[in-house]
């Protein structure tokens, strides 16, 4: 079963690549830019966000995806690297898997290794405190 922090790094890493969500069963399209500011998620990238998880948002997917939103929060699927570019896709965890493609099928020039790769948000605070803690670590033994 996927978490909804699983969801929303789903959703934020494809939408670094550009692909946006469709809300409404296709009748609107949402992609927050940035998707990432400083330590967190943008404003922009939680307000669509919470529209997203509002009941009148209807049907919502990442284009180039049959799988909801709502879909992806049931207990049937599972968020996991694509074979083919390492991004996060769904899979089916329960009953027969679906066929359909890792969305980085249309993007003509991914996967790229010459890139940037799409991110979660880091806390410099505490990513400077693990490297800190195992300097200590390796200078003790």
């Amino acid at each position: 079963m996927a978490s909804e922090q699983q969801i929303r790094q789903y959703l934020a890493y494809w939408f670094q690549l550009g692909k946006r969500v469709l809300i409404r069963g296709g009748e609107q399209a949402l992609l927050p830019s940035p998707v990432i500011q400083g330590n967190r998620y943008s404003q922009e990238f939680e307000e669509c966000w919470q529209q997203l998880r509002s009941e009148d948002a209807g049907d919502c997917y990442i284009e180039g995806t049959s799988q909801t939103i709502a879909d992806l929060l049931s207990t049937a699927w599972e968020i996991l690297p694509c074979s083919r570019c390492s991004m996060p896709v769904p899979i089916r965890s329960v009953g027969v898997p679906d066929s359909s493609d890792c969305p980085c099928f249309d993007l003509p020039t991914w996967p790229n290794n010459e890139t940037p790769q799409p991110r979660s948000p880091v806390s410099n605070q505490v990513r400077l405190s693990q490297i800190r803690d195992r300097l200590r670590q390796t200078s003790t033994q």
